[in-house]
């Protein structure tokens, strides 16, 4: 990424790219001919203004790209949203380094909560992939209904609405950390050395577990042995019965 670009948190002192960002993403939007819910300046700027915002500005002042965060289902589910480059600094590696910002600031301010995201891009998937998300179906995401409001805007809303928001044409991503801390502590766990014993306390180990394998043997053989027995007598006895019967 050019060492002149600067990818930070937003401020409310950012909001006079909020024109700039809203046009960008409509025209990104229309120039890959797919659906992306559609934002009002005033909402990037209420973003930047509650600190849920990362942007990407040069030295000079320059905007270079921008994403979001929605929080949803009382802070169970977050978005990171509304990723956009501008077109002059595509390529450059600046989409991954936003990606990573706002995803830090989404650990920072919402530690507990899923990480979801739905694109068309395989860009995009590619760096929620090295972030830890995962492909999920729509049914793991929030079931907030203001969440999916927000895809009326979209071209291909009614291929969603016909599928009962099953599937679309995004593909739906999630991070779960308590997923992702569950792997974490079993990788940590299987990493620990085995505990050192000495040749006696292994001799003297093996030994009982022999011992127990040698009184199971006799006794599936004992069990075995009396089964047989029995179902001679049985036979034996049906024998004689017969006999009788029809003597």
């Amino acid at each position: 990424m050019d060492q002149n670009i600067i990818v930070r948190e937003a401020t409310q002192n950012d909001i006079k790219y909020a024109d700039i960002i809203t046009t960008e993403m409509a025209e990104s939007a229309k120039a890959r001919g797919t659906g992306i819910a559609k934002r009002s300046p005033e909402y990037i700027q209420m973003k930047m203004e509650e600190g849920k915002a990362v942007i990407a500005v040069t030295a000079d002042g320059t905007w270079v790209g921008f994403c979001y965060i929605e929080a949803w289902e009382h802070e169970k589910y977050v978005a990171n949203s509304g990723l956009i480059v501008s077109p002059a600094f595509r390529k450059s590696g600046v989409a991954k380094e936003i990606k990573n910002k706002v995803f830090e600031l989404s650990r920072k301010k919402f530690p507990d909560a899923k990480i979801f995201g739905l694109t068309t891009g395989l860009a995009v998937m590619k760096i929620n992939s090295d972030l830890g998300y995962e492909p999920v179906t729509y049914s793991e995401l929030t079931n907030d209904e203001e969440f999916w409001k927000g895809c009326k805007s979209c071209v291909n809303y009614e291929i969603l609405m016909s599928k009962d928001r099953k599937n679309c044409m995004c593909t739906a991503m999630l991070y779960d950390p308590a997923e992702k801390a569950a792997e974490a502590a079993e990788k940590a766990a299987m990493a620990l050395p085995l505990p050192q014993i000495t040749p006696k306390e292994e001799f003297a180990h093996y030994s009982k577990v022999y011992e127990r394998f040698m009184r199971f043997k006799q006794f599936v053989m004992l069990k075995g042995w009396r089964k047989k027995e029995d179902g001679e007598n049985e036979t034996r006895k049906s024998s004689m019965l017969s006999f009788l019967f029809f003597w």
